[in-house]
Protein backbone atom coordinates (compact mmCIF):
# COMPACT_ATOMS: atom_id res chain seq x y z
CA UNK A 1 0.00 0.00 0.00
CA UNK A 2 2.68 2.36 -0.39
CA UNK A 3 2.27 3.66 -4.03
CA UNK A 4 -0.37 5.83 -5.53
CA UNK A 5 -2.19 4.66 -8.19
CA UNK A 6 -5.64 4.20 -10.03
CA UNK A 7 -7.93 1.51 -9.41
CA UNK A 8 -10.67 0.73 -12.41
CA UNK A 9 -14.04 -0.50 -10.51
CA UNK A 10 -16.47 -2.57 -12.04
CA UNK A 11 -18.13 -1.25 -15.03
CA UNK A 12 -21.39 -2.56 -15.94
CA UNK A 13 -23.12 -1.16 -19.20
CA UNK A 14 -26.89 -1.02 -19.23
CA UNK A 15 -28.84 1.48 -21.95
CA UNK A 16 -31.14 2.24 -18.90
CA UNK A 17 -27.79 3.86 -17.40
CA UNK A 18 -24.72 2.56 -16.19
CA UNK A 19 -23.73 1.01 -12.58
CA UNK A 20 -20.47 0.89 -10.91
CA UNK A 21 -19.55 -0.21 -7.76
CA UNK A 22 -17.05 -1.19 -4.67
CA UNK A 23 -16.63 -2.59 -1.85
CA UNK A 24 -14.12 -2.93 1.00
CA UNK A 25 -10.93 -5.25 0.94
CA UNK A 26 -12.00 -5.79 -2.80
CA UNK A 27 -11.45 -2.73 -4.51
CA UNK A 28 -10.44 -0.79 -1.89
CA UNK A 29 -7.19 -1.65 0.27
CA UNK A 30 -8.43 -0.58 3.45
CA UNK A 31 -11.39 -0.98 5.78
CA UNK A 32 -13.27 2.30 5.29
CA UNK A 33 -13.81 4.50 8.06
CA UNK A 34 -15.28 7.28 6.99
CA UNK A 35 -16.63 9.13 3.55
CA UNK A 36 -16.34 12.64 2.46
CA UNK A 37 -17.39 14.96 -0.63
CA UNK A 38 -16.13 18.07 -2.20
CA UNK A 39 -18.94 20.08 -4.47
CA UNK A 40 -19.34 23.60 -5.25
CA UNK A 41 -15.60 24.31 -5.81
CA UNK A 42 -15.56 27.52 -7.26
CA UNK A 43 -12.99 28.59 -10.29
CA UNK A 44 -9.61 28.80 -9.77
CA UNK A 45 -9.85 27.41 -6.31
CA UNK A 46 -7.37 24.45 -4.93
CA UNK A 47 -8.75 21.22 -2.33
CA UNK A 48 -6.22 19.65 -0.14
CA UNK A 49 -2.73 20.99 0.19
CA UNK A 50 -1.89 18.63 2.52
CA UNK A 51 -0.58 14.66 3.60
CA UNK A 52 -2.17 12.25 6.13
CA UNK A 53 0.02 11.03 8.76
CA UNK A 54 -1.64 7.35 8.47
CA UNK A 55 -4.79 8.21 6.91
CA UNK A 56 -5.14 6.29 3.65
CA UNK A 57 -7.83 7.56 0.44
CA UNK A 58 -9.38 6.78 -2.48
CA UNK A 59 -10.71 9.93 -4.28
CA UNK A 60 -13.01 9.35 -7.32
CA UNK A 61 -14.89 12.05 -9.50
CA UNK A 62 -18.58 10.85 -9.31
CA UNK A 63 -19.21 13.73 -11.92
CA UNK A 64 -17.25 16.58 -13.53
CA UNK A 65 -13.69 16.45 -13.81
CA UNK A 66 -10.50 17.80 -11.69
CA UNK A 67 -7.01 16.62 -11.41
CA UNK A 68 -5.10 15.80 -8.56
CA UNK A 69 -1.29 16.64 -8.31
CA UNK A 70 0.94 14.27 -6.29
CA UNK A 71 4.39 15.99 -5.21
CA UNK A 72 7.36 14.12 -3.87
CA UNK A 73 10.94 15.93 -3.15
CA UNK A 74 11.93 13.75 -6.64
CA UNK A 75 8.71 14.53 -8.82
CA UNK A 76 5.28 16.22 -9.33
CA UNK A 77 2.64 13.62 -10.93
CA UNK A 78 -0.84 15.01 -12.28
CA UNK A 79 -4.07 12.46 -12.28
CA UNK A 80 -6.87 13.55 -14.25
CA UNK A 81 -10.25 12.19 -12.78
CA UNK A 82 -13.36 12.42 -15.08
CA UNK A 83 -15.02 9.04 -15.15
CA UNK A 84 -16.92 8.00 -12.14
CA UNK A 85 -15.33 4.07 -12.57
CA UNK A 86 -12.01 5.49 -12.20
CA UNK A 87 -10.44 5.51 -8.61
CA UNK A 88 -7.33 7.16 -7.18
CA UNK A 89 -5.62 5.38 -4.12
CA UNK A 90 -3.46 7.70 -1.81
CA UNK A 91 -1.29 6.39 0.77
CA UNK A 92 -0.34 8.05 4.13
CA UNK A 93 2.75 10.40 3.87
CA UNK A 94 1.90 11.63 0.73
CA UNK A 95 1.68 15.48 -0.23
CA UNK A 96 -1.74 16.23 -2.60
CA UNK A 97 -3.83 18.59 -4.00
CA UNK A 98 -7.20 19.22 -6.34
CA UNK A 99 -7.27 21.63 -9.00
CA UNK A 100 -9.21 22.50 -12.32
CA UNK A 101 -12.96 21.34 -10.84
CA UNK A 102 -15.29 21.74 -13.87
CA UNK A 103 -18.81 22.89 -13.21
CA UNK A 104 -20.07 20.70 -11.16
CA UNK A 105 -17.51 18.74 -10.35
CA UNK A 106 -18.45 16.33 -7.22
CA UNK A 107 -15.23 14.13 -5.68
CA UNK A 108 -15.85 11.60 -3.24
CA UNK A 109 -13.48 11.02 -0.62
CA UNK A 110 -12.89 7.82 1.27
CA UNK A 111 -10.67 7.49 4.22
CA UNK A 112 -8.99 4.50 6.22
CA UNK A 113 -9.12 6.60 9.31
CA UNK A 114 -12.03 8.74 10.82
CA UNK A 115 -11.62 12.26 10.97
CA UNK A 116 -8.49 13.50 13.14
CA UNK A 117 -6.99 17.06 12.97
CA UNK A 118 -3.96 15.31 14.65
CA UNK A 119 -3.33 13.31 10.84
CA UNK A 120 -3.01 16.20 8.84
CA UNK A 121 0.68 17.23 8.01
CA UNK A 122 0.31 20.90 6.30
CA UNK A 123 4.17 21.53 5.94
CA UNK A 124 5.52 19.73 2.61
CA UNK A 125 8.79 19.31 4.33
CA UNK A 126 7.73 17.14 6.92
CA UNK A 127 6.64 14.45 4.44
CA UNK A 128 8.86 12.10 3.50
CA UNK A 129 8.63 9.59 0.77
Amino acid sequence: MSEVKLISLPKFLDPRGNLTFLQDNEHIPFKIKRVFWTYDVPGGELRGGHAYKSQHEVIIALSGSFDVVVESDERSEVYSLNRSYNALYIPSRTWRHMQNFSTNALSLHLSSHVYSADDYIFDKREVSN
